[in-house]
């Protein structure tokens, strides 16, 4: 403990005699506090949600070496559409489900196609949080790395939003003209029937046996993309970008 309060006396010292044009950054005051953490024992801070759910995106990747700087880089190629950008984050063996092939070249060629937009994909996806996996690894979205409970492999999906309405009527049809029945935020419903994605909504039941309507924009397949980073030889890259479904679909 005297130790800590030792090293916490040079940090304050050191960060005081710093004139107001030369304060430190909002990173050198995180990487004091924590050290003065790590030498008492004191709990780190949990990552912050991103919004309100059971499930709700998280970003628990920035204490893993390497993964925020690759994050960064990722975000910023895919708000850029920079195929080279992006392919030069890629494993030179980057696994891929779509076009029937693996390899940067796939991915190249997939990002060019007009058909249907990967880049679009990604901009959700990278919208979604981060987990970090088993094997030690990062993974998007953070949801894929928890443990969701009981779900259907195919039909189970996930309510990508907060306070999304539940009608107890398809809004426009039947007798309850879109009456709202309860709101959900961030967790996994079930679909009644199969997903028409050129429906605006589909009929769902919550895990507590509400059934109802909800914004077909507001669901995502469990079995949707997902990203898979990791550190090879100190170098980070993703290893595999896939989604358990027809991408034209």
């Amino acid at each position: 403990m005297k130790y800590a309060l030792g090293i916490a006396s040079i940090l304050a010292l050191a960060l005081a005699g710093c004139s107001q044009q030369n304060a430190p950054s909002d990173k050198i005051k995180k990487a004091a506090t924590d050290i003065v953490k790590k030498v008492d024992g004191s709990a780190a801070t949990p990552a912050p949600k991103l919004a309100e759910g059971s499930f709700a995106p998280q970003d628990d990747c920035t204490d893993v070496p390497g993964a925020e700087d690759f994050l960064k880089q990722l975000r910023a190629a895919v708000k850029a559409r920079d195929t080279n950008m992006l392919v030069a984050l890629a494993a030179p063996d980057v696994q891929l489900n779509f076009g029937g092939g693996t390899g940067t070249g796939q991915l190249r060629a997939e990002l060019s196609k007009r058909d249907w937009s990967l880049w679009d994909e990604l901009d959700k996806l990278t919208a979604l949080g981060c987990g970090v996996n088993k094997q030690g690894g990062i993974t998007l979205p953070w949801f894929a790395t928890q443990d969701l409970g009981p779900v259907d492999p195919i039909k189970s999906v996930m309510v990508v939003g907060e306070k999304v309405e539940i009608h107890a009527d398809e809004p426009g049809k039947g007798e309850g003209k879109g009456k709202v029945l309860e709101d959900i935020s961030w967790d996994v419903v079930t679909l009644v029937d199969d997903l028409h994605p050129e429906d605006d909504f589909q009929k769902i039941v919550t895990r507590d046996g509400t059934t109802g309507f909800i914004a077909t924009d507001y669901l995502r397949s469990l079995n949707d993309y997902r990203l898979v980073a990791s550190s090879r030889d100190g170098k980070w890259s993703f290893t595999s970008l896939s989604a358990k479904r027809d991408p034209a679909t």
